[in-house]
């Protein structure tokens, strides 16, 4: 993804799936997901997120084709480990592929892969899109032994799940939320100190970016429920500018 200013920029991936929810809700074209990345892109994101999950539950074959075609920002395409993903990955070629757990059953995605348990499942699937030209990345929890079994696997990137921290809330002055933030935090390092590149994202919004924005081992945010919620109220450039404001602001803090 661009540089858009050198070490100290924070990349920000911005995840369109949910414009597409809302089509399939009632069928036909719109909302377009890829309308949605086009005002993502001039609104100062790096990169798009999309996730196609088995079901085809809201991002679609045809909409990653369109979004490989007519988007000029590098796609993420979110996939599970199963052979029909894997060829779909290799067919279209996206700049990197984010593998994440998937239930049918579950809403959003629950938690990280486990990366060490499924070891020998993984290995194969990681070394196909590495040899393919494909940057893979693992979404994982902030767990030293998945950040190990990543590496092992050749992955060069993971991708740190802050759906708990999100989730979380202060009792007190050093509360579960700052703990969570913490954890994220150290995990973060270890993964850089392993030779990983580091990532995070699930359920970020306002209120909570700012301060993983500030860890400072940390090169992408992928972000998009929030978003695309946030712009039934603003319009999605004034949403995704304002989560571009609130990271800048947090990463500032690094160099304070």
């Amino acid at each position: 993804m661009r540089d858009g200013g050198g070490e100290a920029h924070l990349r920000l991936g911005v995840n369109i799936d949910h414009v597409a929810t809302i089509r399939n809700a009632r069928g036909g074209r719109v909302p377009d997901p890829v309308r949605a990345a086009r005002l993502a892109a001039a609104a100062g994101a790096d990169g798009i997120t999309a996730h196609l999950r088995e079901d085809r539950r809201h991002i679609r074959d045809e909409d990653i084709a369109r979004l490989m075609s007519e988007i000029d920002l590098p796609l993420n395409l979110e996939m599970a480990a199963t052979e029909e993903m894997l060829a779909i990955a290799l067919r279209h070629k996206p700049h990197a592929a984010c593998i994440v757990p998937e239930r049918r059953e579950e809403r959003t995605t629950e938690g990280g892969l486990d990366a060490a348990g499924q070891f020998a499942h993984l290995a194969p699937i990681v070394g196909r899109l590495g040899e393919a030209g494909i940057r893979v990345s693992l979404f994982i929890e902030a767990d030293p032994r998945q950040f190990d079994a990543a590496r092992a696997l050749g992955a060069p990137v993971v991708e740190i799940h802050t759906g708990r921290y999100c989730d979380l809330h202060n009792d007190g002055e050093f509360g579960p939320r700052d703990r969570e933030l913490v954890r994220i935090a150290e995990a973060a390092r270890y993964g850089r100190s392993i030779g990983l590149e580091v990532h995070a994202g699930h359920g970020l919004a306002f209120d909570t970016v700012e301060p993983v924005a500030a860890i400072p081992e940390l090169k992408e945010l992928n972000i998009g429920h929030f978003l695309i919620g946030e712009a039934i109220f603003v319009g999605l450039e004034a949403s995704i500018r304002e989560m571009r404001r609130c990271m800048d602001v947090g990463r500032a803090a690094v160099r304070a």
